[in-house]
């Protein structure tokens, strides 16, 4: 999907039916800004992870969530390496 911009998320929420209110995109899974509202998921080209509460999702070991004032978050192995994955593609 090349060319995606930061609302991509809520476009491929909305083309898969994820039921979420915070959706976030990076084509390769790895980096993004914290999720803030949940259900909450995280995109990557060729599918999804959903975290149904704020617990979920920083008690996931893979997940880390860097410190202020320039919060960001990494998953290693990409979001793919996730339990719950949903492959679309």
């Amino acid at each position: 999907m090349p060319g995606l911009k930061s609302d991509s998320g809520a476009r491929l929420a909305k083309q898969w039916n994820v039921q979420a209110v915070h959706n976030l995109y990076d084509k390769n899974g790895e980096f993004y800004m914290p999720l803030e509202k949940f259900p909450g998921a995280l995109f990557d080209r060729n599918g999804y992870v959903l975290f149904n509460t704020e617990v979920e999702y920083t008690s996931c070991p893979d997940i880390c969530i860097g410190n202020a004032p320039n919060i960001r978050v990494h998953i290693r192995g990409g979001i793919s390496s996730l339990p719950g994955y949903k492959r679309m593609k």
